[in-house]
C-alpha cells in the first residue's frame, strides 16, 4: 500500500499514515525505511519547524507500481473473503 500510495508523487508521512487504513505509525516507519534501505524509495527533509519529510518513489519504486498495484486490486477485491477466513481460524484456533 506505501508504494501504491506514492505513485502519485512525494507524500508526507501523516498523509501516508492516514491513506493507509490500520497501519500502526511503527509499522509504517519500519516499512518505509526498508524501502529507502532496498533503494525503492528516497526520503527528504525539510529545515521547517518541525521538520517537514516527504517520501517519493525512486525509478526502481516506480517499477514496481504497476505489479503492485494490480496485487492491492486484487487485495480490495477479495477483502470479504479474506475477512471471512481469519474470523473462520481465530473461532477455530479459540476451540483449541
Amino acid at each position: 500500500m506505501v508504494i501504491v500510495n506514492l505513485g502519485q508523487g512525494p507524500v508526507r508521512f501523516s498523509d501516508l499514515k492516514r491513506a493507509i487504513e490500520g497501519i500502526s505509525q511503527r509499522m509504517l516507519t519500519l516499512t518505509l525505511r526498508n524501502l529507502e534501505r532496498d533503494g525503492l524509495l528516497t526520503r527528504t527533509v525539510y529545515p521547517t519547524t518541525p521538520p517537514s519529510v516527504e517520501y517519493a518513489l525512486t525509478k526502481l519504486g516506480r517499477s514496481l507500481l504497476e505489479p503492485v498495484s494490480a496485487l492491492a486490486m486484487w487485495a480490495q477485491q477479495h477483502r470479504p473473503e479474506i475477512e471471512r477466513a481469519r474470523e473462520v481460524f481465530v473461532r477455530a484456533a479459540r476451540v483449541k
